[in-house]
């Protein structure tokens, strides 16, 4: 068998929504990047259906949010409806904060829309080069990279790709975390599911009342897409091999419905719940599920792959283009492995809270039991409000300067969020001008925010990219900062370092710099 071979700074295993994110990331920073993927094409299923808020923020720092709205959703369908069939009404709903309707903390809303539809936007994102039906079957560290074997499946070829760096995106079921080694820690596999797409018209039982999950004591019910298409998921049968499953969808729908249902695919997958125990292993890096698989309900795991890579994808730009030391990178597992830890936890809650409701209720309609009996919810309406765990992830490491010597205050994050401008959380928005956020500030490059850009002008700040941004006055006080103060924002939007008032010395942003980067002891 031929063997070809490749250089490339990054490569991206992996053609998920979390490789392709981080691809149009490093993209930005001028890495090159190759990306491959096993399977030949995107995948043609709908798997993922929520883009939540801090997502969309991030999408539209790369300009892609709008495309992604307009493909989504109203925003009406952020809710989930627990029905005792597709046509009854409901005896419990909640709706997805951030995603159902603007919040005041946040230039951007989340949005309902399912993985294969936002695959292609990805990859239309950026242009560094894709290749499908290409698979990783081994690798090697060497001392200043990473030899990585690829089978071509299409060509019958092996390549022999030396990256400085791997990010592997490859899934719960990752290649790479396997050929480490790296064990995990967690509940593990959760049970087995099938989804099936189908098309049916079930206007007359939802047009009225939109969501974007209908969950039934027979299953979930999901539509697709705003122009149509459905999906249904539950446990797979026992003899899935032999299932019908155009009657199963049927009877899914209820014997009530008399609707045929015209099956067009079928997935059997599992729901898998863990957290790699090593995030990053020499030069190669683990991300989205290959680094914590995360169970569906409450639409938390791909989004946590996605700020995942925001999370590592400057820091891989600093060290490849030298401003930055290779210890930076040890700060991605620091600060991302305790936020999966706690998106794990939250996820099995809610799965755990979702199946209690069904089961009960499933109870009642095979007891007899009055149907129309409600249900006391083990939750309340703040079943989605997770803004705090979405917006307020909170990062403690050496890539952040805190107040004081005093560490972030990290704690369990869930419903409530409270903006800060402390060091290591995300900076607060802020208009800045008409549509303008605080978040649009950031880029490629560090931010500083201060009401008083020309006292600051003077610091060095070479060799990193950095911008000054001009703070106005009303937010001052909201930012904790005097009128000569300042924020240093990182590229990921995370507050690195504050200072109240006028800056200690001319050198004070040159340390600062350093000491986040690793560069070397301030």
């Amino acid at each position: 068998m031929p063997v070809a071979s490749a250089r490339t700074d990054v490569l991206i295993v992996g053609g998920g929504p979390v490789g392709l994110t981080a691809r149009a990331l490093l993209e930005r920073w001028g890495v090159r990047v190759l990306l491959v993927e096993k399977h030949g094409e995107l995948s043609p299923f709908p798997r993922s259906r929520l883009v939540n808020v801090r997502s969309m923020e991030i999408y539209r720092q790369l300009g892609l949010a709008a495309e992604i709205t307009a493909g989504a959703f109203a925003p009406e369908y952020g809710r989930i409806r627990f029905r005792d069939t597709l046509y009854d009404r409901d005896f419990a709903t909640a709706a997805m904060v951030g995603v159902n309707a603007p919040v005041p903390e946040s230039p951007v809303i989340g949005a309902v829309t399912s993985q294969d539809r936002l695959e292609p936007i990805l990859l239309a994102g950026a242009d560094t080069q894709v290749r499908f039906g290409v698979e990783l079957i081994d690798l090697a560290e060497e001392t200043d990279s990473v030899v990585a074997l690829l089978v071509d499946h299409q060509r019958g070829d092996e390549i022999r790709v030396h990256a400085r760096y791997v990010l592997a995106a490859d899934g719960a079921n990752s290649t790479v975390r396997q050929l480490l080694g790296v064990d995990s820690t967690g509940p593990g596999v959760m049970g087995g599911f099938t989804t099936v797409v189908f098309d049916a018209d079930l206007n007359r039982w939802c047009a009225q009342q939109p969501a974007g999950v209908y969950l039934t004591a027979h299953g979930s019910f999901a539509p697709l897409y705003p122009e149509g298409g459905w999906a249904w998921f539950g446990p797979t049968p026992e003899d899935a091999a032999r299932a019908d499953w155009p009657g199963l969808v049927s009877r899914a729908l209820g014997p009530s419905a008399d609707v045929q249902a015209d099956v067009l695919r079928v997935q059997h997958w599992a729901m898998n719940a863990f957290v790699a125990e090593r995030f990053l292993h020499g030069r190669i890096v683990l991300a989205g599920d290959a680094a914590h698989a995360v169970p569906i309900i409450g639409g938390l795991g791909m989004n946590a792959g996605v700020a995942d890579v925001h999370n590592l994808c400057w820091k891989l730009a600093g060290v490849l283009q030298g401003w930055a030391e290779p210890s930076l990178l040890e700060t991605y597992e620091t600060e991302r492995r305790p936020v999966a830890h706690q998106t794990l936890r939250q996820a099995v809650a809610n799965t755990q809270l979702m199946l209690q409701v069904q089961n009960r209720r499933r109870d009642q309609l095979q007891t007899g039991e009055k149907t129309a009996a409600q249900i006391e919810l083990p939750w309340s309406e703040r079943y989605f409000a997770q803004l705090g765990l979405v917006l307020g992830v909170t990062y403690d490491s050496d890539a952040v300067l805190t107040d004081n010597g005093t560490p972030p205050e990290l704690g369990e994050r869930g419903t409530d969020y409270v903006p800060t401008p402390e060091p290591g959380h995300r900076m607060p928005h802020l208009w800045l001008g008409y549509n303008r956020s605080t978040l649009d500030a950031f880029g490629e490059w560090f931010t500083l925010l201060t009401p008083d850009p020309t006292r600051w002008e003077q610091h060095t700040a070479a060799p990193w990219p950095l911008r000054i941004e001009t703070l106005p006055n009303e937010h001052t006080d909201l930012c904790g900062l005097r009128p000569h103060g300042a924020l240093l924002i990182r590229p990921d939007g995370h507050i690195g370092a504050r200072w109240r008032d006028r800056p200690p010395s001319d050198a004070t942003l040159h340390r600062a710099l350093t000491a986040i980067t690793g560069s070397a002891t301030p």
